[in-house]
């Protein structure tokens, strides 16, 4: 106890990977995927050629913490097995949000590189799935219209939550914002 050093104690708030803030928030963030991605479904945004689910544009919250990334992949997967999706689609498309996710907050440094990698994650998964799991053709359509979604998802509501949420990350996500 003689050799303590006060100053360089670790500050109470510090976030560990499995603190309950952590949990909290990604727990928070997987209920708040699954009600947007519900609602888009019951508003029959989520039905047609080009799909818009709202519950994409939270993709980017990874740029804010770490807890998005669990948070996000569970809200999918939970999402997709509710509202009836084929298995592969649920094990792919799951598993393509956790990717963009994952790479999300690699680049949590460049704030317009945020929608990005889930844009480009399901630009290359959901056709696929789309293709194997419902028959869906042409391939090329599905490329086309999944890549039309996303951008309106991530792309445009992503930055338009990102620009919302920056005003107030310290207070919503305190000291998770890693650096």
């Amino acid at each position: 106890m003689k050799n303590q050093t006060y100053d360089k104690a670790m500050p109470i708030k510090a976030v560990w990977p499995n603190s309950v803030t952590t949990i909290v928030q990604a727990a928070m963030i997987a209920a708040l995927y699954v009600v947007l991605t519900i609602l888009a479904n019951a508003l029959g945004l989520a039905n047609y050629a080009i799909q818009v689910r709202f519950s994409e544009a939270l993709t980017i919250l990874p740029y804010f913490t770490p807890a998005a990334v669990p948070g996000l992949f569970i809200g999918c997967l939970i999402s997709n097995i509710l509202t009836g999706c084929a298995i592969p689609d649920i094990i792919f498309g799951s598993l393509a949000t956790l990717v963009g996710a994952i790479f999300t907050y690699k680049l949590r440094r460049h704030k317009w590189l945020a929608p990005i990698p889930p844009i480009v994650a399901n630009m290359i998964v959901v056709p696929l799935v789309l293709l194997y799991a419902y028959g869906i053709r042409p391939l090329w359509f599905s490329f086309l219209t999944v890549t039309i979604g996303e951008v309106i998802s991530c792309g445009v509501l992503g930055m338009l939550l990102l620009f919302a949420l920056e005003k107030y990350k310290g207070h919503l996500f305190g000291n998770t914002m890693a650096r």
